[in-house]
């Protein structure tokens, strides 16, 4: 259905996305979906194009896989560590 066209995001989106998921970055990440706006802590498994459309797969909290359409993320920073168990990473 066209009434809701992808818009593709910003390369330097795209990018900070891909570096996210290469070094294993947890997001807290905010996006709207069915018209409601959503909040989570993502574990950012890989990026997908399908139909068009390039989508976030991920993985939150308690272990639900979650496929999020780029051009629907508000916002996004990575979320600090918490891990104490060094600087490498």
């Amino acid at each position: 259905m066209a009434s809701d066209p992808y818009r593709p995001i910003s390369c330097a989106m795209h990018s900070e996305l891909e570096l996210a998921i290469m070094h294993k970055r947890r997001l807290d990440l905010r996006w709207t979906e069915n018209g409601r706006r959503r909040t989570t802590r993502l574990q950012p498994l890989d990026l997908e194009t399908r139909e068009g459309n390039e989508y976030l797969l991920g993985e939150d909290a308690t272990g639900q896989r979650r496929r999020i359409r780029l051009d629907r993320i508000e916002s996004f920073a990575l979320a600090e560590r918490t891990d104490q168990s060094g600087s490498d990473g």
